[in-house]
């Protein structure tokens, strides 16, 4: 049977293309805007700093309030949010009123993701792991295309305000459907259903202990997030002045780093049809970037860092972070807006964390990357403990990751 909330989940998805454009649309545009604000490609630095501040400000609370009023609320106001900021910063005569739009975006990628991440997880309670990967899919595709559609606005001599209208344009469509026509379940519906199947027979719903898996899963969000933070910041820059690369290959490298993101998602959903765990992911795909990022750093060579760049965006920017989020929710069932507001702010303080700890090792790049590598080693062991924490759980029997015998939703 075709599910009924697929239009409002395309709708949700569609988003996330936009929140990829939206992520770098300041980066990308850097030189027109720092003509624009009267500044320096350092003062649109500044702004772009301002993302991770407003994530800060609401993630956590906005969670805990998407499970008492529900997802579509906070999914309304993060696409409202979000057009303040693409419009504001086309506004803006300075970097200071640039800074308050900025926070704006932050704030709307929070709303967004208390809102989008419970409610995939309870649209699709079956396939819960491939329903939040796919964000990753769309994030990176949105990231894909906008350095694209920036070089052909560059080089028609276009005003780069186009890409930014390109985004307002798509948010208003999809505003006016999700007003109109977007359904939601019930927030956290399917925790409900099987604590009453469970208690039909007559068996206690596995959940997990706040203090200790709780902390596992904050600490994982942070370093998840850190990993792949840290590479897609220096990778370039490795590569030219550790590997020798030069200008275009170095920069290439991020290509790469994208495809691998984008063909691990595929790969994740194919596994999961094949009824392979989520949990079965976490620890293989943490070991892989701890690998890669070992190869990279002891064997600084061109071709080993193209290679080992496509690797590291497969198993540390493919959706390994969402995946930990809905083994998460399989460990906490009914607060699924407060994990997500829980886990995502642990991943932005490592946004805001890490490029101050790299910025002060800058002067040695090989040392950033032995950061990276140490970082992934940390992410590995944390995945391990969870993984034998899910296990004590709920067992081995477990159908899938997130269908399981009264532990999980169905």
């Amino acid at each position: 049977m075709k599910n009924k909330y697929m239009p409002t989940a395309i709708s949700l998805y569609l988003n996330y293309f936009i929140h990829g454009m939206g992520v770098i649309i300041l980066a990308q545009n850097m030189e027109a805007l720092a003509k624009h604000w009267n500044t320096t490609t350092g003062g649109v630095a500044v702004v772009i700093s301002s993302l991770g501040i407003g994530r800060l400000i609401v993630l956590l609370v906005s969670g805990w309030l998407s499970d008492k009023f529900g997802r579509k609320p906070f999914v309304i106001l993060g696409v409202i949010t979000y057009l303040l900021f693409f419009g504001g910063i086309l506004m803006s005569t300075s970097i200071a009123v640039a800074y308050v739009f900025g926070i704006l975006a932050g704030i709307a990628n929070s709303f967004l993701d208390s809102g989008t991440y419970p409610a995939l997880m309870e649209m699709f309670p079956e396939s819960k792991g491939t329903a939040n990967v796919i964000i990753k899919a769309f994030i990176s595709v949105g990231q894909f295309g906008l350095p694209l559609l920036v070089s052909f606005l560059v080089a028609g001599n276009y005003w780069y305000g186009w890409s930014f209208i390109l985004c307002i344009v798509v948010l208003l469509a999809n505003l006016i459907f999700m007003a109109a026509a977007g359904k939601f379940p019930v927030a956290n519906q399917d925790a409900k259903v099987e604590e009453k199947a469970a208690a039909a027979d007559d068996q206690p719903v596995s959940k997990g202990n706040l203090w200790f898996d709780g902390t596992l899963f904050i600490l994982y969000g942070y370093v998840s997030q850190a990993t792949f933070y840290l590479v897609s910041q220096w990778l370039s820059q490795y590569g030219a002045k550790v590997a020798g690369m030069g200008d275009a290959s170095s920069r290439a490298l991020i290509s790469y780093y994208s495809v691998g993101s984008i063909v691990c998602v595929l790969v994740t959903a194919a596994l999961a049809k094949r009824a392979v765990k989520e949990i079965q992911f976490l620890g293989v795909y943490t070991l892989i970037s701890f690998v890669s990022l070992l190869l990279m750093y002891l064997f600084p060579t061109a071709i080993m860092c193209s290679i080992m760049s496509f690797v590291v965006g497969f198993s540390a920017a493919g959706g390994v972070m969402q995946l930990g989020l809905t083994v998460m929710s399989t460990f906490f069932p009914s607060g699924k807006g407060t994990i997500t507001g829980a886990f995502y702010t642990a991943g932005s303080i490592a946004s805001f964390t890490i490029p101050l700890v790299t910025g002060m090792m800058s002067t040695n790049l090989a040392n950033i990357f032995l950061f990276d590598v140490i970082i992934a080693l940390v992410g590995f062991v944390l995945a391990v403990l969870i993984t034998v924490r899910y296990y004590h759980l709920f067992g081995k029997t477990n159908q899938k990751g997130v269908a399981t015998n009264g532990a999980t939703s169905r």
